[in-house]
């Protein structure tokens, strides 16, 4: 794929389809595809669950043995085969050393988080010093939102989008609230223009300009959860450092899926969960990140063990000797067998070229997006065919892996035929079909798959088979 470099996806798919004497929706395509994918081997590091073994699955309608199609990434990443082997080596070690383990070991409990550390920064673009493994994704984002918001009267506000993930809108309006202030004053929410669905950066920015001098903190996504939209990480920085803000993001949506550089574009805070492209598995252990600028001069609101330095930290003396930077919101020791199974995730990252990896992100969601389009896109002189909106942005500067489709039909009876065929994706009201062919597992035979019984599916829910008939 390193000779496609500057082209589009339909560029690269057009001239691969000719060169085979293929169409773009030809089965060939895909097939050839996934044979020159440089890292088509590492979906072996996967399990890839089985039509038979998902719940909702038709047994007369799949072939039970097949590899499901996982578009699912975004909410819950599959699972490394190497989790259970690193989890076993924990357990069998607490068996057999019981208090030991804390130091003992090639991953002794006590440092477990700190020898993870600087995988997890490479992938986030930033220091090791600035980056920590910590608790969950909303319990990082109040530790960190309590040392940098710290409202005054004329300084008070939280920017976001309007439609944020419920966790984050509780956690800014609870923050507000803790300060005694009213979240219909401070939390200042941006909605995309009427009749789109996604925030025009020129808006973002102007905002920043127009409001800056009563914002506190700008805490946007990284990439947006239900549309998936990739937010311009560096503009709204530097928009909102030159208005004296301090800016954060979740990052939920956007570790291990899109390049990171948060060091660079001078970011001030971010936090995220490492379950969704990460693979971790739910409820994994969480990640933060605070520059180094802030290293001595932002500090915890809370304080707990894990935020005494580890060289004195068993003196026991109840003198806090504060870790700099993020370290120091570490609050607590957190579980080795989370650690171990971030451990298999990131390893598995740290075996590609971040580069690589995007650049089949790419083309295989362009893939996608290409076929659905082929297929589903509205067609003016036949109103009847229910079509397929992609509400996700065209430009790959402005989207990770997810594509976000708007059925213009309902969506209920589309989603269960599609999980009768083995498909794994979600849905969010009111009408929105999440997929999400992740680049680590996901192959180009899954995206013609995936299309193929879309076609069926649309098919059946428009014309359902009943009883007997």
């Amino acid at each position: 794929m390193d000779g496609h470099a500057g082209k589009s996806p339909e560029q690269i798919l057009e001239r691969t389809a000719t060169i085979l004497g293929c169409n773009i929706t030809d089965e060939k395509l895909a097939i050839h595809l996934d044979q020159e994918d440089e890292l088509h081997h590492i979906r072996d590091q996967f399990h890839i669950p089985k039509m038979k073994d998902l719940p909702s699955t038709d047994p007369t309608l799949i072939k039970a043995e097949d590899d499901c199609v996982y578009f699912c990434g975004h909410s819950l990443g599959l699972q490394p085969k190497k989790t259970k082997v690193y989890i076993d080596e924990e357990l069998n070690k607490w068996a057999k050393i019981g208090v030991h383990g804390h130091f003992d070991g090639a991953f002794p409990w006590a440092l477990g988080d700190e020898c993870l550390a600087e995988l997890m920064a490479n992938l986030v673009g930033a220091k090791k010093e600035e980056t920590a493994l910590m608790n969950g994704l909303t319990v990082n984002l109040h530790l960190l939102l309590l040392s940098f918001y710290k409202p005054t009267s004329s300084r008070h506000k939280i920017l976001m989008e309007a439609n944020a993930f419920p966790s984050d809108h509780y956690a800014v309006e609870s923050q507000i609230r803790l300060q005694g202030l009213d979240p219909e004053e401070s939390m200042l929410l941006l909605s995309p223009e009427e009749g789109e669905e996604t925030l025009r950066t020129e808006d973002i920015l102007s905002t920043i300009e127009k409001e800056g001098d009563s914002i506190a903190v700008i805490m946007f996504s990284g990439v947006q959860y239900y549309t998936g939209q990739l937010f311009d990480m560096l503009s709204i920085t530097r928009a909102g450092h030159a208005k004296g803000c301090f800016v954060g993001f979740d990052l939920a949506h956007a570790v291990g899926n899109v390049e990171l550089c948060l060091h660079d574009w001078n970011v001030d805070f971010a936090c995220w969960c490492n379950y969704k492209y990460l693979n971790s598995g739910a409820g994994a252990l969480a990640g933060a990140y605070i520059h180094e600028k802030h290293r001595f001069t932002v500090k915890p609101t809370l304080l707990g063990w894990w935020s005494h330095d580890i060289k004195t930290r068993f003196q026991m003396d109840n003198k806090i000797d504060l870790s700099p930077g993020v370290n120091g919101f570490r609050v607590t020791n957190p579980s080795m067998l989370l650690v171990r199974a971030l451990q298999a995730g990131l390893e598995i990252f740290n075996q590609t070229d971040k580069k690589a990896l995007r650049r089949k992100s790419i083309l295989l969601t362009g893939y996608l997006e290409y076929l659905i389009k082929h297929y589903h896109s509205k067609v003016p002189d036949n109103p009847q065919k229910p079509y397929i909106n992609i509400i996700t942005p065209s430009n790959i500067e402005e989207r990770g892996c997810q594509l976000s489709l708007f059925f213009s039909i309902p969506l209920n009876l589309v989603f269960v035929e599609l999980m009768k065929r083995g498909v794994a994706s979600d849905k969010r009201e009111p009408n929105v079909l999440r997929v999400a062919p992740a680049p680590l597992y996901n192959s180009f035979y899954d995206v013609y798959k995936f299309i193929k019984i879309l076609n069926e599916s649309l098919q059946a829910s428009m014309y359902p088979v009943k009883d007997g008939v």
